[in-house]
């Protein structure tokens, strides 16, 4: 009886269910890890290990220990750079080198090459030190977004609007950052989107836009609906500059994954990341364009065959919505308006009755996807979200 290949998935989080089960379909003997084996996705994997997913040391340990003949990242930009280190050292296949991918997850270098380059960015700088940030942050028009280079979902970031407010700011920003740095920006106003891409050989093969829907922090993405409402002319800057990028850096097959901010001149973008978007967000581009995105992202990091990606002639009217509080305390009701009862697709909650809520700025109840008849009814109910799924807590 010949033996499975074996896949690690670096993580096993909720978000990471789907690339889980994508590995299992595809044959493989699915092996994932992290700090927590209580995590959600270590039941569907078939085994687990247990390592810290943002030390490469860890994950190439166990990735040689379990002698792995692919390895994947979860939905964590940390865990994108351990599985690149472990595929350079073991020689695996399908992920571009840790340089390049430090380049393109790190916000001040990837600030620094989209400025070299002519990449719509915001003008921005990074430091190292909290002493040169407050000394050159004079050089910047308020108001500026001050950001740790290396954390995702809003963390550690503060809009400044005045100069008597950056020093807690910038203290803030370096109290969390992993790496000791900081990247300055200046805020630019506009909508805020996603354009997931699939590169083939370093063109787009496949595109997906969103609306991104925000709660009560300014930071955190809560919700998003596809298709978003994007002009052509900013689908194809989004489309040369992914292009453009791929081709300076060489980057390899697979997902291309870009946050955005839609002005009156065009997209700028904000963030790349080569890894699946958290938040079951692979999940809202399977049910709404009709593809099996975590499959393509699981055979890229494994480089198997990717001939089935493709631009689809139709798509689904789709939000996913996270359900979230008001204010801390223990949760008493969900309450699900009759308005939006039937357009329920799917949900996965872990959240209800008497669940606590620590930090209701980032906490999460579970993950609601949404299909509408229209563009019409999803835009409309997708701004009154959190109305007509009211998490109510107790006094």
């Amino acid at each position: 009886m010949k033996t499975k290949k074996r896949l690690l998935i670096a993580g096993g989080g909720y978000a990471d269910i789907p690339l889980i089960l994508s590995g299992k379909q595809l044959g493989f003997h699915v092996i994932t890890s992290g700090n927590r084996p209580d995590e959600a996705g270590h039941a569907f994997s078939d085994e687990y290990c247990k390592a810290d997913f943002s030390d490469i040391e860890q994950i190439l340990d166990i990735s040689s220990k379990c002698k792995v003949d692919a390895v994947c990242s979860c939905c964590n930009d940390f865990s994108e750079l351990s599985v690149a280190y472990t595929a350079e050292k073991l020689n695996l296949p399908g992920h571009d080198s840790l340089e390049t991918l430090e380049l393109i997850h790190h916000k001040d270098r990837y600030r620094e090459f989209a400025m070299a380059n002519d990449i719509p960015s915001p003008r921005a700088a990074g430091f190292s030190s909290p002493a040169a940030a407050l000394r050159d942050i004079g050089n910047f028009r308020f108001p500026v977004i001050i950001k740790p280079v290396d954390l995702t979902g809003g963390k550690g970031v503060s809009t400044v609007n005045i100069p008597e407010d950056e020093r807690e700011a910038v203290e803030k920003a370096f109290a969390i950052s992993k790496s000791g740095r900081i990247v300055i920006e200046e805020f630019i106003t506009g909508t805020r989107h996603g354009f997931s891409a699939f590169l083939i050989n370093k063109k787009v093969k496949f595109f997906f836009t969103d609306n991104e829907n925000y709660y009560i922090n300014p930071y955190l993405v809560s919700g998003a609906y596809s298709p978003g409402e994007i002009p052509e002319t900013a689908i194809q800057s989004l489309i040369q500059n992914s292009e453009k990028i791929a081709n300076i850096l060489s980057l390899k097959d697979g997902i291309f994954h870009v946050q955005f901010i839609l002005t009156e001149s065009g997209p700028v973008i904000i963030e790349i990341c080569r890894r699946a978007p958290g938040d079951l967000y692979i999940s809202l581009v399977e049910y709404a364009a009709g593809v099996n995105y975590p499959e393509w992202i699981v055979r890229a990091s494994a480089g198997l065959d990717l001939s089935m990606v493709s631009q689809p002639l139709k798509q689904k009217f789709f939000l996913r919505h996270c359900v979230m509080a008001s204010s801390n305390g223990n949760v008493k009701n969900i309450k699900y308006s009759n308005e939006i009862k039937d357009n329920v697709f799917k949900q996965l909650m872990w959240g209800g009755y008497g669940y606590e809520i620590t930090d209701f700025l980032t906490q999460k109840l579970g993950i609601i996807f949404l299909e509408f008849q229209s563009h019409d009814e999803m835009f409309k109910k997708s701004q009154i979200i959190n109305d007509l799924i009211k998490v109510e807590m107790s006094i």
